[in-house]
């Protein structure tokens, strides 16, 4: 198999460009550093693809492997012919190898392999035959024999079916056949155990859909309900249909000796051998598809969550609302330090509201406070009550933010903040986690398990491992899209660096609370463990601001100094007018691209990355996603009435619709079908998390607590 040309066709790009990443790939470099720097060499391919290839290559990889270890066990065992050899190494899919694989495979024993100990394996052959010139029960009865157990001549056409039956089942063909149809035309059914018990699963209680037309979050749904053990689940197949097709493939003429026997083979290969498994790989296929569509939806939701563009030079107040237990503050200044916390009670049981204002208006006085960022979590509604009412009793101007608190729980309680804020609690961690979330989403983010962020849909019912890698690899993509402040970067924020793992992000962090901040990039290679290699895939990523050499906050990689140096000289600029807010325009005064690239001895693509940078240093791609709503009063959902028209903020995107904060802590849905006048497959071709849209109410359930949603609109644009 030739594993580029495979991937190429799939991708639809050059063999060529397929060839250089995987070089590149296994030389050890990472994604974005392949990504951002490596463009002349693969042909400027983006992270997205770039992550696509290596997916593939990994699988296409271990398929290879297994097809190495199958054919080597059949060889072993003396049966690999010519034509089976080219079945295998033509097979595209693990699936495939298998069925060829499973007549070969060490099994336990069967009732056929009992039947040929038995020595009926010829009584097998005379009925395949299908040329008797008598009953077979005659034939029969020379395979009779007391001492293997063949008593009867029942027994000995027993024994030959089952080696008939099995070897229906074992071909690979016939099950790749069945396996399509029952997929084509296969019914995928559930029902409840108990249908007199309620449960969120009600819709599925007697559900019937085609197989081929399973939606993803149904199919998870299911799953989950029968794991739960609510729901019993199958698939209805069309079996008359296969056994008649078995019954083609099997009987060759109209032997009336013979035909029976081989019709009750056929139906019992599919019955009891062929049917249980054809409905494990389908719906194991199901389970694949709707995991890799929901991993998918949530790489997309987390890389718009992680790219909200911080809201900074603030000093934040965190509040993370609780009952019993009270509110717990955090005063965040805008480089991010805690300067103070409290816990107020102006929730049920205490109800001490006049004292929590009185406390929060003080620590807005004290420390300047502008912007209240409140957790969305249990008493959410209540605190932000408390905080509107308070902000229209004092003089200062501040505003606040419903901010998503997922994850902050499993954060405050981590390894992570515990050596972060040591004589904090639980609940202090969380409101620090909750401030510094607005001020720099990303920088905080990190520090959370992604599956734990809650912009997904089931992810608990996904492969664990397959989830945490493609969530991983989104973080990092952002990261490293973003840049880090090598001087003021969490180990946690650093870890994500191309090229840095937790050991040499600690390593970082120990150097620089030893040493000091760094005065250049180079320096980098003080860092123990940290060698040529992490330095030349990390150092592109990192700022130092106010740095010696300029060119080391901004994005332009150490290898390019020398040509960004000669291009600015070129240009009538020093080094030194980047510091000073860049250099606007060079990118329109150079007219002939390709002859300065080769004066330089870059590339194009690296000229033009240069130049962009050159013009904004350290510029913050996440200025052009859209700014979180502030807000300074409050509505609650018996202030809706249908009809009214608000702006909120996608909070999570799923495969049926959006939930958006309209500010009445419930969220609202919009169904995929109020999204676009216009067909979509899929809410995410319109909406991502962190939008801001404009929506209309459309119904609204007060004893549910379910707002819906419309963002079709005849005076809106679609």
């Amino acid at each position: 198999m030739d594993i580029a040309k495979v991937i190429a066709a799939e991708l639809k790009i050059k063999p060529s460009q397929v060839e250089t990443v995987i070089k590149l790939i296994d030389e050890g470099n990472t994604i974005p550093f392949i990504a951002r720097y490596r463009k002349e060499m693969h042909g400027g391919l983006n992270d997205e693809v770039l992550r696509e290839l290596e997916e593939r290559l990994n699988y296409l990889r271990n398929l290879q492997e297994r097809k190495d270890t199958v054919l080597s066990s059949i060889e072993e065992q003396g049966k690999l012919t010519d034509e089976l050899r080219k079945e295998i190494e033509e097979a595209m899919t693990l699936v495939a190898v298998e069925d060829l694989y499973r007549p070969y495979k060490q099994k336990r024993r069967t009732r056929a392999m009992i039947a040929k100990e038995r020595g009926l394996e010829g009584l097998a052959v005379w009925l395949l035959l299908q040329n008797s010139s008598h009953p077979a029960e005659k034939e029969a009865e020379k395979y009779l024999d007391p001492e293997k157990e063949v008593n009867t001549v029942e027994d000995a056409l027993a024994g030959a079916k089952d080696i008939i039956a099995e070897g229906i089942s074992d071909d690979a063909s016939y099950r790749a056949w069945i396996r399509d149809i029952s997929f084509r035309q296969g019914i995928m059914v559930s029902e409840a155990k108990d249908k007199e018990v309620s449960s969120v699963y009600e819709m599925y209680y007697d559900f019937r859909e085609n197989v081929a037309k399973m939606t993803g979050y149904r199919t998870l749904a299911i799953n989950r309900g029968e794991k739960e053990k609510i729901l019993t689940v199958r698939i209805e197949t069309p079996e008359d249909e296969i056994i008649a097709y078995l019954e083609g493939k099997t009987i060759c003429g109209k032997d009336p000796y013979t035909e029976s026997y081989l019709k009750e083979s056929c139906e019992d290969a599919y019955r009891r051998l062929i049917k249980e498994s054809i409905e494990r790989d389908i719906r194991s296929e199901l389970t694949e598809q709707a995991e890799d569509g929901a991993i998918e939806v949530f790489r997309k939701n987390l890389n718009q969550l992680l790219m909200q563009p911080p809201i900074a030079g603030k000093t934040v107040l965190g509040w993370d609302p609780a009952f019993r237990t009270g509110c717990k503050l955090a005063v965040v200044n805008e480089t991010g330090k805690v300067l103070d916390t409290k816990v107020i009670y102006p929730t049920a049981p205490q109800n001490k509201v006049k004292e929590a204002k009185q406390d929060v208006a003080a620590l807005i006085k004290k420390y300047g406070i502008s912007l209240i960022s409140v957790g969305n979590g249990t008493a959410s509604r209540e605190s932000e009550q408390v905080i509107t009412e308070m902000l229209k009793e004092i003089k200062e101007p501040v505003q606040y933010v419903i901010t998503n608190e997922a994850g902050a729980s499993v954060y405050s309680a981590s390894k992570v903040a515990t050596e972060e804020f040591p004589n904090f609690d639980v609940g202090q961690r969380s409101a620090a986690s909750i401030a510094r979330r607005v001020q720099d989403p990303l920088a905080e983010l990190v520090k959370i398990d992604p599956r734990s962020i809650g912009v997904g849909q089931y992810q608990h019912d996904m492969n664990q491992k397959k989830l945490g890698e493609a969530l991983g690899a989104v973080v990092e993509d952002c990261v490293n899209r973003v840049g880090v402040d090598l001087n003021t970067a969490s180990a946690s924020l650093l870890e994500y660096v191309s090229g840095i793992n937790k050991v040499l992000a600690k390593n970082i962090v120990s150097y620089r609370e030893e040493n000091g901040s760094f005065a250049s990039r180079k320096e980098l290679l003080k860092v123990p463990r940290l060698g040529p290699k992490a330095y030349e895939q990390c150092a592109g990523f990192m700022r130092i601001a106010n740095a010696g050499n300029p060119l080391d906050g901004t994005s332009v990689h150490p290898e390019s100094y020398d040509a960004a140096e000669k291009l600015i000289k070129e240009l009538g600029y020093s080094v030194n007018d980047i510091s000073r807010g860049g250099l606007p325009g060079i990118t329109k005064a150079v007219k002939d691209k390709a002859k300065l690239a080769a004066e330089l001895d870059i590339g194009e693509m690296t000229l033009s990355d240069i130049l962009k940078e050159l013009e904004k240093p350290g510029r913050d791609p996440r200025e052009d996603m859209p700014k979180p709503i502030l807000r300074s009063d409050v509505l609650s959902m018996e202030d809706l009435s249908v009809g009214m028209t608000l702006k909120g903020t996608v909070r999570n995107v799923i495969d049926f619709g959006a939930f958006v904060d309209i500010g009445v802590h419930q969220d609202g849905l919009v169904h995929i079908s109020q999204m676009s006048k216009k067909y979509i497959k899929h809410p995410l071709e319109v909406v991502s998390v962190g939008d801001v849209v404009e929506v209309k109410v459309i119904g609204i359930d007060l004893a549910k607590k379910r707002i819906s949603l419309s963002m079709l609109d005849p005076f809106q644009k679609q």
